[in-house]
């Protein structure tokens, strides 16, 4: 899913780099006046599902969901104390 999303933004921009050249061409002579319009808002409709596509893909897949929180175990007082291991902390 994430590749499509990325294909279809790469493919959006190329088309839209391209708009001026791709306009001048005579088999999209049906499109009248205002191909040029009609290029540009394809071309950002295909970069907007793309970006879509990644974003929705990578929202998924960002966090990490642990069994059951640790919590420190501490050894001295004050400003002294350190660190000393690691228990876990069992939810109700």
């Amino acid at each position: 899913m994430k590749i499509a999303g990325y294909i279809l933004s790469i493919l959006g921009l190329v088309i839209i780099a391209l708009s001026n050249f791709i306009a001048k061409l005579s088999f999209l002579s049906f499109l009248g006046e205002k191909k040029m319009v009609y290029i540009i808002v394809g071309a950002i409709a295909l970069l907007a599902v793309g970006i879509v596509l990644v974003m929705a893909d990578s929202k998924s897949s960002s966090k990490i969901k642990q069994a059951s929180e640790e919590v420190p175990i501490y050894e001295g007082e004050g400003k002294k104390r350190k660190i000393v291991g690691y228990k876990k902390e069992i939810k109700k």
